[in-house]
């Protein structure tokens, strides 16, 4: 379990095939602060840690990961929004995410609010998931819908979210990770009985 707010952006050293699994090395300032078997979310899909050397560690993503989400895309000196796990007792800042990704979208605009962004993402086809002012994750960072039409939705990020996580390099055209609010599926699915 994750809230969504971000630790710290890791950067991608390497990657290997291995049958339909990928494996990333990422270096980051956390890994010292890692163990095998340790859940870390990667722009918002969990991934366990599988070892630890130095300043990086391995994850190994499987083929349901990659074809769900922007993993299978990043290649080395990417960056990556990373997350360690929840502990009990920690205040939940963000929102309750699982680091279980239901799909991707793409940025279709990026706006400088000149103190602000507002990005705009097409709707995904899970849409009656997603209400104004309500919980979404991306790529790992805990947001709030701004505004949703019928092929559209934005976010609005500050200034220290921008530059503490990914989105300051995202750009229109580039596949994000969604994760819907936990709350709103299990209520989607109880009304869908």
């Amino acid at each position: 379990m994750f809230t969504g707010i971000v630790e710290e952006v890791g950067r991608v050293v390497s990657v290997t095939e291995s049958g339909t699994n990928r494996t990333l090395t990422i270096q980051a300032r956390m890994t010292p602060e890692l163990r095998v078997d340790q859940s870390v979310s990667h722009n918002g899909v969990c991934l366990t840690v599988v070892s630890v050397d130095g300043d990086h560690y391995d994850v190994t993503a499987v083929k349901e990961t990659l074809d769900r989400s922007n993993i299978g895309a990043l290649k080395v000196g990417d960056g990556v929004n990373l997350e360690r796990c929840l502990r009990i007792g920690d205040r939940l800042d963000g929102h309750m995410v699982q680091g279980h990704v239901d799909g991707v979208t793409t940025c279709s605009s990026v706006r400088d609010e000149n103190g602000s962004w507002t990005y705009t993402f097409r709707m995904p086809e899970e849409k009656h998931l997603l209400v104004q002012k309500g919980s979404i994750c991306i790529n790992g960072v805990s947001l709030t819908i701004a505004s949703l039409d019928d092929g559209s939705f934005t976010v609005a990020i500050i200034p220290y979210t921008h530059a503490h996580t990914t989105f300051r390099d995202l750009k229109r055209g580039d596949h994000v990770n969604l994760e819907f609010d936990v709350l709103g599926k299990y209520v989607a699915r109880m009304l869908a009985r």
